[in-house]
């Protein structure tokens, strides 16, 4: 009998490795460690897929043919294969398919401001509002909601405030009224950091008579890459889930709103209160100018009248084949999740202990979050955000460049925001007013790495997130990559890659010099502290400029090569 691939974390390892260059032909010679952006798809999901779309003949799931009703009977099918992937009984919830996490909360939205406007408009009576509160670990796709709540909207700015505003001690609970239609939405997940929030909070909230007419919508998008979402009790599962499928299996490109359909309250009457219909959602229309009618399909089960026009039924199908092939790669999603802790645990171990090599009293990185936390799935997720630090300990590199400098190494990490303000100000040290003010007057924009330091202050990180097909010669590589890049590991200078001194403009290290920013001032470690733009004036200047930057790119590969090997422990030859 062949061992699961969960009987060991050895043994997982071992067994990713060999068949990752099987599966995973892109990865071969780069390290990839943007799990949190996109899985990889892997070769074998992709060949099944498209065995079946060229062998089978599929159709118009609206039209009636032999072809389209294959269709239509596969999207049945595999509807119910996703929600028993999650342990969701389709008896007490719907999956409804979109095109991602983020336009499964706006369908939600949409049909609780639909529903507020219609008890408006059918009963003649004072038009009840929608209230909305949101957790500051929240993506931006979750904040936004926030615009639409014209019954006031609150962010919460910790796990205790959630929990006083569920027990009714805190100003919030007092402030609202049971007119109002309430929705509380927050990450499974930081996709930040990488933090975990209680999962037992739509729970708590309908035993709380604070709280009990709280709908609550999980986004779900970072916490599924990797752990297993278990829907088996419906007593204990938000009302709405939202994710990405393609952050867990690599493809297809799609996204799924999952819905607690065992809610007794008005959810059926909400749901069916959205004013858009689209093809497939309605049972008649009539056109003209004369009284035009539309009766929509029944309000159960919910994906009937809330996936509008003809489903992408190709990329349905697809994710049949994605379920399969992760599944006969991986085993369950708790083996991956059991793997991707303890490697989570290894990276941060191994980050923690870099030091620059001319101070070994000075950290190389500064890392966010609570650092007891990363030994425990449950409060934390594959995924570190970090910065890296110059010898004064102070100093920090712009996260971009940091990014950049890996990905001349063909080391794939994420810098910047990461679209989560609420948390970027938290770790950061930054007021919302002086995020504003930095907007307004130094040019910061969210996913623009262009003002890294502001301040002497970070305005994002790097992020560094692992997924199923990760394994611990990736940590090695990005761990040997800083320690020779950063620390001064391989004897070289401290960072050589372009750094912008916040006003947008790059500028070339030197080669003895580290070059820090702190607001529009260049701070030196040692070496020159002439500008070197005076010699490099004129159509002569701008050349010779180019000629050091590829200079200096070739030891940056060739310091990059050194301590891969390095780390990997081979002898250069």
């Amino acid at each position: 009998m062949k061992p699961s691939v969960c009987s060991g974390l050895d043994a997982y390892n071992s067994k990713i490795e060999g068949f990752r260059d099987i599966e995973y032909p892109s990865l071969k010679g780069v390290t990839y460690l943007d799990y949190g952006g996109s899985a990889i798809p892997a070769k074998s999901l992709l060949e099944d897929a498209a065995a079946d779309l060229s062998t089978n003949l599929y159709g118009n799931p609206h039209s009636a043919c032999a072809p389209s009703a294959l269709a239509g009977r596969r999207v049945d099918e595999i509807r119910e294969q996703v929600l028993r992937f999650f342990n969701a009984d389709p008896k007490y919830f719907d999956l409804v398919f979109v095109a991602n996490a983020t336009a499964a909360m706006k369908l939600v939205v949409d049909c609780f401001k639909d529903h507020c406007d219609a008890t408006q408009r059918l009963s003649r009576c004072q038009r009840r509002k929608f209230w909305y509160g949101y957790h500051r670990d929240a993506h931006n796709s979750l904040v936004g909601i926030r615009e639409l709540a014209d019954g006031g909207q609150h962010c919460f700015s910790s796990d205790q405030e959630v929990e006083a505003w569920i027990h009714g001690s805190n100003k919030t609970s007092k402030r609202q009224t049971g007119k109002q239609l309430r929705l509380f939405a927050y990450p499974g997940q930081s996709n930040m950091t990488g933090r975990r929030l209680p999962l037992s909070w739509p729970s708590d909230m309908r035993a709380s008579p604070h709280t009990s007419d709280v709908y609550t919508l999980l986004d779900a998008a970072a916490l599924a890459t990797t752990s297993p979402l278990d829907f088996s009790d419906p007593a204990y599962a938000p009302d709405f889930t939202c994710l990405s499928f393609y952050k867990i299996f690599g493809s297809p490109d799609l996204g799924a709103l999952i819905i607690r359909t065992t809610n007794p309250s008005a959810l059926p009457t909400i749901l069916s209160s959205r004013r858009y219909f689209g093809g497939g959602t309605v049972d008649m229309v009539t056109t003209g100018n004369d009284a035009p009618f539309h009766a929509k399909k029944p309000s159960s089960p919910p994906h009937a009248h809330l996936e509008d026009g003809t489903l992408p039924f190709h990329s349905i199908i697809a994710l049949s084949a994605a379920l399969a092939t992760h599944a006969r790669l991986y085993t369950s999603m708790r083996c991956i999740s059991a793997h991707t802790s303890a490697l989570t645990a290894y990276l941060h171990a191994s980050l923690s202990a870099l030091r620059h090599a001319s101070s070994p009293s000075s950290p190389l990185l500064t890392i966010y979050n609570d650092h007891s936390a990363f030994a425990d799935p449950r409060l934390q997720g594959p995924m570190i955000a970090f910065n890296v630090l110059h010898r004064d300990g102070r100093t920090l590199v712009p996260p971009a460049a940091v990014e950049r400098a890996a990905d001349a190494c063909r080391i794939y990490v994420r810098s910047g925001s990461l679209c989560n303000p609420g948390g970027a100000a938290r770790y950061l040290g930054w007021e919302a007013a002086q995020l504003r003010a930095l907007y307004e007057r130094e040019g910061l924009r969210c996913s623009d790495g262009s003002v890294g330091v502001i301040q002497g202050r970070a305005t994002g990180v790097v992020r560094v997130s692992l997924g199923a097909a990760s394994t611990r010669a990736d940590v090695d590589a990005l761990v040997g990559f800083l320690r020779e890049r950063f620390g001064g590991g391989g004897g070289g200078r401290e960072a050589g890659v372009e750094v912008e001194d916040g006003s947008g403009e790059e500028r070339s290290g030197e080669e003895d010099a580290v070059v820090g920013v702190v607001g529009k001032e260049r701070v030196e470690d040692s070496g020159s502290t002439e500008d070197s733009s005076a010699e490099e004036g004129g159509f002569g200047g701008e050349k010779k400029k180019t000629e050091r930057r590829r200079w200096m790119m070739m030891r940056l590969l060739s310091s990059c090569h050194r301590g891969i090997r390095k780390s990997a422990g081979l002898q250069q030859q």
